[in-house]
């Protein structure tokens, strides 16, 4: 089966890699055109990109997905099938131009969490599970129907970071195990309408910076798993001296205490923490504006803050 594969960041190279080393046709990659980045604004080429040129395969970097000549040359490798992992959204002439249609691999349970952020808005809500859907495209994003599923724990202790981690290698396991039973025939795709009540379904729009404010006055569980589900990008923040402060670990403190909420408590040396609708967050890494990323201890060594409560 000759497969086109589309995909732009870290998350889909394992997903490619897993389709190569199964053995599987793929014909072309599509991507992300490179853009400028870092120091001296060099371009910088997608990972998938860097994985496709290391591997001799062709790519193609469209800047508009309906235009003319991409079309002529995506139609022109003649594809079985498409598989899309972490790409754009794509038009009907895309990805309804190959036999078998083109596959999407989720980072969710669909029909839950649909949209841009899946893995950061489930650990925000507290999840205990999520996991990855391959499923078929269609006109509403991410409803189409769905081909294979396969799930994962999500541990009080997991941030964004770890559960994208742990689906980028089960989303690489489950689309070789799609593409599989595609060429035998032997899947049967389920309508995601027939699982859950639309009014029913949690979804995960893109987060955008303002989002990211946390609010101290809330409880500490959710505090907490605000934190963790936007950590490492795109971070949790708030204001320390009237300077961002971005907060990436910390440990949840069930404490009663008659602080105000928001405010920061420290020893001067070993802890900082701040004060929730009923206990703590206690900081663990942070980055003030300015600084680089750093263990609170270290932070607290060279940092003299104004409105911090030293408790002796």
């Amino acid at each position: 089966m000759r497969i086109i594969f589309m995909g732009t960041p870290d998350f889909a190279v394992a997903s490619l890699k897993a389709l190569i080393d199964a053995g599987e046709e793929v014909v072309a990659v599509v991507t992300a055109p490179d853009k400028p980045a870092g120091r001296g604004q060099k371009l910088h080429q997608s990972a998938v990109k860097q994985f496709a040129v290391e591997n001799n395969l062709p790519v193609l970097q469209p800047e508009k997905l309906r235009s003319p000549e991409f079309i002529e040359e995506l139609r022109s490798f003649r594809a079985d099938l498409q598989v899309v992992v972490a790409f754009r959204m794509l038009p009907e002439i895309v990805w309804n131009m190959p036999k078998n249609g083109t596959v999407n691999v989720h980072g969710s349970l669909l029909p839950n969490y649909r949209g841009a952020a899946p893995i950061n808005h489930a650990v925000i809500n507290g999840e205990k599970k999520t996991g990855v859907t391959t499923f078929l495209l269609q006109h509403e994003i991410d409803t189409g129907n769905i081909l294979l599923a396969d799930e994962v724990e999500i541990k009080e202790t997991d941030d964004a970071g770890t559960v994208h981690d742990n689906l980028m290698h089960l989303g690489a396991k489950l689309i070789v195990k799609t593409v599989d039973a595609i060429k035998r025939g032997s899947i049967d795709p389920i309508p995601q309408s027939g699982l859950i009540n639309e009014s029913d379904i949690k979804h995960a729009p893109k987060i955008f910076k303002e989002d990211c404010q946390i609010n101290w006055e809330k409880d500490t569980t959710t505090v907490y798993n605000f934190i963790r589900g936007l950590s490492p990008y795109p971070t949790a923040f708030t204001h320390l001296d009237n300077k961002v402060l971005k907060v990436y670990k910390t440990e949840k403190e069930m404490i009663p205490h008659d602080y105000a909420a928001g405010k920061f408590i420290s020893d001067g040396k070993t802890y900082l923490k701040v004060a929730t609708l009923d206990g703590f967050i206690k900081l663990n890494e942070i980055q003030i504006e300015g600084k680089k990323r750093m263990h609170v201890a270290d932070f607290l060594r060279g940092y003299k803050s104004e409105e911090t409560i030293i408790v002796l």
